[in-house]
Formats: C-alpha cells, structure tokens, sequence
C-alpha cells in the first residue's frame, strides 16, 4: 500500500469516526492537543485503524511514541511493510 493510500484512508477514519474537518487533518497535528482526542478516543482509533488496514497495533509497543497524525501515517506504512516480508 502506498503512503498516499494510507494517508487518505487514515483521514477518512478521522473525519468519519471523529468528526474533524479535512482541513485539520495535517502531518503535523497533535492527536491530543490540536485534533482534539482524549484517551478514550484512543481506544476507539486503535480499534478503527485495525479495521481499516487489517493491522494488529493494539499490542505494539511503539504505538506510545506516536503523538502526531504523520506518527500515524509513518506507523500504520511500517506495519504494512513489516507485514509483506
């Protein structure tokens, strides 16, 4: 999958299941502090992300490193890569 088709489908949760507008949705955003999730949206996107890529991420320890949207892109291209070898 490319970084673009991760990209676009990563938004759409975002937009879809959180409401935030496709303006807001930037590399560099906070997940916390500019798009507005709390803790308990965490779960909720875990669980979203892992439905729409077939990923498991729940367990994986380096998903508390990510703190940006592009953190998310780079992680979910990661796991794709990791998956195909």
């Amino acid at each position: 999958m490319t970084k673009e088709e991760i990209i676009r489908r990563t938004n759409e949760v975002f937009a879809k299941d959180f409401e935030i507008a496709a303006d807001r949705l930037k590399p560099e955003a906070q997940i916390f502090n500019d798009l507005g999730l709390d803790s308990l949206d965490i779960v909720d996107l875990v669980v979203a992300l892992q439905k729409q890529f077939s990923v498991t991420i729940r367990d994986d320890e380096r998903v508390r490193n990510i703190r940006t949207l592009g953190d998310v892109y780079d992680f979910i291209y990661l796991l794709g890569q990791e998956k195909t070898l």
